[in-house]
């Protein structure tokens, strides 16, 4: 998998799975759309720490910046 996720739109999604964990937990949120949400931020979750969303991919979507080194082209 290539990295396709920059640092800020892996922390923006981190920290809405964040917000979206604490309503359930608080019980702001309950019945079948805490179920969605903990959908929602698994997959969150799991793309900000892998970097990677299939879903940008699909897309052909990149936020993911490259930094050159001397020698490259």
């Amino acid at each position: 998998m290539k990295t396709n996720m920059g640092a800020v739109d892996r922390l923006i999604r981190f920290i809405l799975a964040l917000a979206m964990g604490l309503l359930i937990y608080y019980d702001i949120v309950g019945g079948i759309l805490s179920y969605v949400l903990l959908a929602v931020i698994g997959i969150f979750a799991l793309t900000s720490l892998v970097g990677f969303c299939p879903l940008y991919s699909l897309l052909g979507w990149n936020t993911f910046s490259h930094k050159k080194k001397r020698g490259d082209i």
